[in-house]
Order: C-alpha cells, then structure tokens, then sequence
C-alpha cells in the first residue's frame, strides 16, 4: 500500500494534481509516518501553493532534505532569519542541504537581508557545485561581481559536468558489496584518459589524446563515425566500467588500418595478453579459457553482461558489446529481464544488442552536449554580464552570435529590447519588444519596461491596450496585476494624471513588495507633484532592494535639484554614474548640479562627455547652450543651438533660448522670430507665460530690465 500511495503522489505531481497529491499524501503519512513521506506532504502543498502548510509540518526537522524545503518554505514567507537557521544548523560540518540548490537558496536569503558579501560567496559556490545553475550567475550580475562568462562555463565547469553525469552508468544488483562499488569508482578513474595513435601522413586534427576533463570539439563523433566507416570496425567509446573487469587499459583506437588480429586486440603495446585460468578445472577447460575475463567476472558478481551479435567469431565480442552501459530500448525490442541498469529504472533484454550511438548515455554524446552547452552559456552569460555592466552596444553584438532559434526566444529578446531603451533607442526597443509580446502573448517578463518604451514614445492608446492585456492574462496572478498595473501607472502618467498613476503604482507595489521599478516610478509620480520629502522616501525603498539601481540615485539627484540642493544632488547623480557610465542623461544633470554650484568649467566638459556618449541626445546640447549663454559666450552658444535645431526642430526650449540669446546679442528681429515660433510650439503653460513675457520685455533697455529682475 505504501509503494502505491508513493507512485500515486509522484504521478499526481508530476500531472499537477496537487490537491489530488496532497489528499493521497495525508493517507500515506497516517499509516505509514517518516521523514520521507512528511517530505513527500511538504513538496505536495509547496507546488500548491501552501509554503505557510510546509512550514508547520517541517518545524523542527533534522534531516537535510527537510531543512531545504523548511528553508524553502520559510523563504516564500519572508521569514530569512528562520530560512538561514535551518541551512546553517549543521555549519560546523560545512554542509548546506540542497547542494546547488541550497547555495543560491542561502545567496538569496543573505541579499535580501542586505549582506551583498556574503551572497555572493553563496552564488559563486552554488555555480562551483552546479555550472547549470544559471540564476545563480545572473545573480552575479545583477549585483554587479560576475566574473567573464568564459571563465565561470570554462574547463573547470566541463570537467564538473563530466564528472556528474558522464562516470559510471550502471546500477549493480542489490547483493553487491561496498568493495565492488569501491571497485567500480576506482574503475571510473582508470580510464580518464584515451589514447589514440595517428597515422603518419594523416591530418592532424584526426584524433588526439584526449581527457574527461577537457573540452571534445564538435567534430569528435564526425571523426569517429569516419574511423569506424573506413576500417568497417564498430569503434565504440569504452564504457567506465570497462577497466574494472579488465585488467588492461583500454585498446588504442586505429584510423585507416587494417583491423588487427583478435590476439592483439586484447594485448598492450604488441604484448600477448595473460592468460587466465579458472579455479576450478572442468572438462570444458579450453572453451572456457577464451571466455573474456569480463565475462567470467560478472558470472561471479552476477553483474548484467549483454550477449554478442551473431557477426562476432570465435567467442571473442566487439567493443560495442563491451561498452558498460545499456540502450533503451523500444517497446517492440526491450523485453521485462529485469535487471536496472540505468538511472530511470528502464530494464532491457540481455538478449538484445546494444548500441551505444543511440543511447543517451554514450560517454561522447554526452561530453559532446555538455560542450555544446557550455558555449551557449558562455555567449548568453556574456552578453547578461555586459548588459548589467551597462556595456549595451557589445551586448547587442555578443546576442548576434546566436542561432536564430535561440536569439527569437523570450529572455533573448527581452534582453535585447533592454539595451536598447539603456541605449535611448526606444524606436528600436518597441520593435523588440512588439516581436516578443506578439510570439510570447503569455510572458510577463520585462513587460514593464515595454510600457515604458511606450511611454517615452507617447503611444498613450497602445499603452493603455498593453495594460489592460497583462491584467486579463490572469487576473488571480500578482504578477501579472503588478506588471498590468505598472503599464496603468505609465499610461496615467503620459496623460498627466500624476494622482492616478500614483494609485496604481503602489497597487502594483501591494502585490509586489520587492517591485523595485513599481517604487521608483512611485518616486518619480511623487516629484511630479512636488511631494519631494515622499519621492526621497520611496527612491531610498527601491536602493534597499536593489542598490545598483541606478535610475533611483537619478531620482534622488533630481529631487535634491528642484530643492536647489545641489551639493546633494551631485553626490547622487555621482553614485549614478558608478553603476551606469555611460548614461548621458545622468551626466547632463550631473553638469547642471555642477553649473548650480558655480563650478562651470567642470560642468563645461560633464557636458562634453555628455554629447560623446549620446550625440543624439538634445538635452545635454540644450544645458551646453545654456551654461556658455550664462557665462556671456553667446556666439558658441549660438553655434550649438543651431545644430540642435536643425536635428530638434519641434522643440520649442530650443528656439526660446535662440530668442533669448538674440536678445542679449540686440538682433531683435531674430529673437521675435525664435519666440513666435517657440509659442506656436505649443509649450507649457508656464513656459508660455515666460516666453510672452521675453518677448514685451524685448524694446525695455537693460538696465530697466536688469532693475525689474531686481
């Protein structure tokens, strides 16, 4: 009953039958109480949705699986000091339960609870104990310590995979004794190295020596498929367990040759191989001698051995019947012999043949998939790295590098649409953007970064489509409400309904406490409507999440400007700028802060900076003019605006300043012209009254002026 109660959960798991799972479990657990079982209970109400049930039945438990999934559970409820408790009970050991699993689980736990050093030890060792464990790099990333993708998915990270999955493939019978399996570990590393001889006159990228550890090009199977072709001999990869039945390295692998004879097949380097004799002699003594000693073995062992194919003579098997592993076979082929010889349980007929090229667990398939793996990792880990490093131009570059399949999946173009909007080309981000959200409708990743490209784009009717699209994607989802509602926030705000979009951006920041864009968009709505003390409150919210942040070290920056706090402000635009460097939005305000406090020239060349970094961006043009107009170097500042009206023509500050600017220098004529067209721009209202106001002051002599000023 118990076995079948067990079955029944698993199978109603894996079907996402929770509350069936959790309805057979409480059965399984009252007549049948364990460690396990109230593990099996634990895992049924986590995929449900029930952390706070997990944590109950978990209270006080020792082993390490249990104190994972306590640690789990009490994560999901916010409780770190207990979650970091339960991983470190055992810490005079140094075991952490979970393995990978529980290293990125600790990482998360000590950033959350603001311990920047100690997360990072835990993510470091999470991707030393798993190379696959991505999120623990992207981690690294986001907090701005990664190291180079090729290092971290280099050979130390292949020779982990190897190690993991390529070893010892067979599961011996239960009456195997520990010497045996100590036997087969020692088997495993016998044969870390194959040996192949080249052929003088071959290519020398023919075959090499080649280890576990180090990486197998693509073109390993190519060339022994070649091999094999050419000599018509089946050149199998030897299995790990190959050395433990015998007593010989494995046979050296030959390209163009002759085959050579069956004698020296089973001898090293041209010498005979022993002889073996068998304790006890019988009458079939001579048949029983060209037994392989293989065989003879796992008679003793009772060790599963695959019979030869009917081409074999003289009782002698091919490598590919010597390989220790097994095919899967196909329901017309496998037979119930029952014997496990993989990790899935599957059983195969002794009576079949196998053959190692079609399995999974071929030793070079698998080096070869775990390359190949690896260097997709290396590229997407490269390109996540110079994104979180703000380098976009190379992150864009670096994504190129993918197949077509790869580059059109969600995350890649997510990531892609986000280098764009840190590149201000926002034209090109909704392109990315609209080409995810059409393939991938159902994803919410990174959709509130779409809505701000809609946003700077004042595309106010798809804004407002695009909310109302992620809020009926699931409505019972917080995820999904947070980002509909950020999308909502944006789309109020483009309409200038400051107090609307406040609403919905601490809506999303109810479902999403750790919504670190929801609180800085919060920031932003409460500057707008000069509630600075608040805005300063909610940026500081969002940098306790995320200190790398940058856009609320921006905010703040701008909440100390209109406080005319300007010391304060370059402090934070200041700490912007470490993260983000090349921001020239940040360095235009960061020169204004500078010009504020008197320190022109410095502002002089932030702002130089500024329009090298982003030629394209107007407004550190604008601030340029405008800092060399306040300084009386009217005819560069003439210069600049000029350019800058040829490439912003429709913005009306630009001809406001030309106005001013031909007012200082007396060529009336000029300056009434740049007002008229500044007002027929349609500015704002508090620009339009400044500009009128330019313009009736244009025939009042100077020193009138000045003294009205006064």
């Amino acid at each position: 009953m118990e076995s079948l109660l067990v079955n029944s959960v698993e199978k109603n798991l894996t079907q996402f039958m929770f509350s069936n799972a959790i309805f057979l479990c409480e059965r399984l657990l009252a007549d049948f109480p364990s460690e396990v079982n109230l593990q099996l209970l634990a895992r049924c109400y986590l995929s449900n949705g029930q952390p706070y049930s997990a944590y109950y039945i978990l209270k006080g438990s020792k082993t390490p699986q249990s104190r994972y999934l306590f640690a789990l559970s009490c994560f999901k409820l916010d409780l770190l000091g207990e979650a970091e408790a339960a991983l470190l009970s055992t810490v005079e050991q140094q075991v952490i339960p979970g393995g990978a699993a529980g290293h990125y689980l600790l990482g998360l736990i000590y950033r959350y609870a603001g311990r920047k050093n100690s997360s990072v030890e835990q993510f470091r060792i999470a991707l030393s104990c798993d190379p696959l464990c991505w999120e623990a790099y992207a981690q690294l990333c986001s907090l701005g310590v990664a190291e180079e993708a090729s290092t971290v998915f280099g050979n130390v990270a292949a020779q982990r995979l190897q190690k993991t999955h390529v070893p010892q493939r067979i599961n011996f019978s239960e009456g195997e004794t520990k010497d045996q399996l100590i036997d087969s570990d020692k088997a495993s590393k016998d044969i870390s190295v194959w040996q192949t001889e080249h052929v003088p006159g071959e290519n020398q990228q023919d075959l090499k020596v080649k280890q576990l550890g180090a990486e197998i090009p693509p073109d390993t199977d190519n060339q022994r498929n070649a091999s094999s072709h050419t000599n018509g001999w089946d050149l199998n990869t030897p299995s790990p367990v190959l050395p433990q039945v015998l007593d010989v390295p494995p046979p050296m692998l030959y390209k163009n040759m002759r085959r050579p004879e069956v004698e020296g097949l089973m001898s090293v380097h041209g010498e005979p191989r022993k002889k073996f004799v068998c304790e006890e002699e019988s009458s079939e003594a001579p048949e029983e001698s060209r037994r392989r000693r293989s065989a003879r073995i796992a008679a003793k062992r009772k060790i599963p051995m695959f019979h030869h194919s009917p081409s074999e003579s003289n009782g002698v098997p091919s490598l590919s019947s010597m390989i220790g592993k097994c095919r899967i076979q196909s329901s017309k082929e496998a037979t119930t012999s029952g014997q496990s010889i993989n990790d899935t349980g599957s059983s195969v007929d002794d009576e079949q043949n196998s053959n190692p090229r079609g399995s999974s667990l071929d030793p070079f398939s698998l080096m070869s998939g775990i390359s190949e793996m690896l260097n997709l990792l290396k590229i997407l880990g490269d390109g996540h790295r110079s994104l979180h490093m703000y380098n976009c131009q190379e992150a864009l570059l670096i994504y190129q590098k993918l197949s077509e399949k790869q580059y059109n999946t969600h995350w890649v173009l997510m990531q892609v649409g986000k280098a764009y909007v840190e590149l201000q080309d926002y034209f090109s981000a909704d392109s990315v953007f609209t080409l995810a959200h059409q393939k991938y409708p159902y994803a919410l990743e990174g959709m509130d970064t779409y809505s701000t490209v809609l946003y700077h784009l004042k595309e106010e009717m798809r804004l407002g489509y695009l909310a109302q699209e992620l809020i009926a994607i699931d409505r019972l989802s917080p995820e999904s409400c947070a980002n509909g509602r950020c999308a909502s926030g944006n789309y109020y705000s483009l309409r200038k309904d400051h107090e609307a979009a406040l609403k919905m951006f601490r809506r999303a920041i109810q479902l999403n406490e750790r919504f670190t864009y929801a609180h800085t968009l919060c920031g932003h709505e409460l500057a707008a409507l000069e509630d600075f003390e608040d805005a300063e409150r909610c940026y500081r919210k969002a940098l306790s999440i995320d200190t790398r942040h940058y856009n609320a070290w921006y905010g703040l920056g701008m909440t100390y400007i209109h406080q005319e706090k300007f010391e304060f402000a370059q402090h934070q635009f200041q700490l912007a700028l470490q993260i983000n460097p090349r921001s020239s939005v940040i360095m235009c305000y960061f020169g204004i802060a500078l010009h504020e406090s008197k320190r022109n020239d410095e502002a002089l060349k932030m702002m130089e900076k500024a329009i090298v970094a982003d030629a394209r961006n107007p407004i550190s043009k604008y601030f340029k003019a405008n800092i060399l107009a306040n300084l009386g170097d009217y005819h560069k500042a003439l210069k600049v605006l000029e350019e800058l009206k040829d490439s912003a023509p429709q913005e009306s500050s630009v001809h406001a300043l030309l106005g001013k600017i031909y007012k200082q220098v007396k060529l009336y004529d000029k300056a009434v012209l740049n007002f008229g067209i500044a007002l027929d721009l349609n500015p704002s209202t508090s620009d339009a009254v400044k500009i009128k106001a330019c313009m009736e002051r244009l025939i009042v002599p100077d020193e009138l002026e000045t003294e009205e000023d006064l």
